[in-house]
């Protein structure tokens, strides 16, 4: 198989579940988008061979949790001007429930282990491989994030 057959693979594979942990982090469609394909570009740029189909994953996912960080701290974001007040209002879209809001609002330690463990469904061993941090860390972290989680979600429910 050529490499171009077999990074089409890991494309076809991976792309939503890249995709998903990109718009975690970045909140908008077209941000996202851009994040996902940029993740892939530096697997066309520098191809590389992954032991297995969770080594493929672990890898894309945090190329895609870096890539997006890179680009929350970058210029272009703290720089963007706010929308002017005048414009109509849109729906948003039915994936931004309370629960999602309050998952994208959280800091980024607690976001990686909270998409991870209940998006994707990796056990806090995984996690930890991939964060390179202690199981307990991650478990502690899992832990924090629902009480913030909850606290979040029940001053929504008081404010209404």
């Amino acid at each position: 198989m050529d490499a171009a057959t077999d990074i089409e693979g890991v494309f076809t594979r991976q792309v939503k579940t890249v995709y998903r942990l990109c718009f975690s982090y970045l909140g908008q469609h077209a941000e996202a988008e851009d994040a996902t394909q940029a993740v892939f570009m530096k697997l066309v740029v520098a191809p590389r061979t992954f032991a297995d189909a969770e080594h493929e994953k672990a890898w894309l996912l945090r190329v895609a949790a870096n890539h997006c960080k890179d680009v929350l701290k970058s210029a272009r974001v703290k720089r963007a001007a706010e929308l002017p007040p005048d414009l109509p209002e849109q729906a948003a879209p039915p994936e931004h429930g309370d629960l999602l809001q309050a998952v994208l609002a959280l800091p980024d330690l607690y976001k990686d282990c909270v998409y991870l463990h209940y998006y994707e469904g990796y056990k806090t061993d995984e996690i930890a491989a991939m964060t390179q941090t202690p199981p307990s860390t991650v478990r502690n972290r899992l832990r924090d994030a629902r009480a913030l989680l909850k606290t979040a979600l029940e001053g929504e429910g008081n404010d209404r």
